[in-house]
């Protein structure tokens, strides 16, 4: 019996269109073309070649091509002079190269969680005080 490993290192090479999602368990480096979503607990690249369109999910990210779609990283995204993405992005940490080329809007992960934590805590103190009245 096999067992996947989170050091796999899976690569789609120029020329290649894949038509579909992806879910992989290791690093991966798209240099094709994807027509989909591609999700990682590993690293994801997108070579100056590769195209997504679509969404991706990963521990951290290296876009060196195009991205057409939401970006969510948990660790660190880093859009390389040649980047161009065209989507919401979802981060912990990111570093921008002069040259790179995004559109949408840039939230941080832990802007997101003081947001939601704040939320939580209005809407008890409301059921609060609406069992007091």
């Amino acid at each position: 019996m096999e067992t996947e490993t989170l050091d796999s290192i899976n690569i789609i090479t120029n020329g290649t269109v894949i038509k579909g999602d992806i879910t992989a368990t290791g690093d991966f480096r798209l240099d094709g073309i994807l027509e989909g979503s591609i999700q990682s607990n590993g690293k994801i690249v997108i070579g100056d070649t590769g195209v997504v369109n679509g969404n991706i999910l990963c521990l951290n990210a290296n876009i060196i091509g195009t991205v057409n779609g939401n970006l969510s990283v948990k660790e660190l995204l880093s859009l390389h002079s040649t980047a161009r993405v065209k989507g919401d992005i979802l981060i912990n940490k990111l570093s921008i190269e002069p040259g790179a080329v995004f559109t949408g809007k840039c939230c941080m992960l832990d802007e997101v969680r003081k947001q939601q934590q704040l939320e939580a805590e209005q809407a008890a103190a409301a059921a609060e005080q609406t069992e007091e009245n």
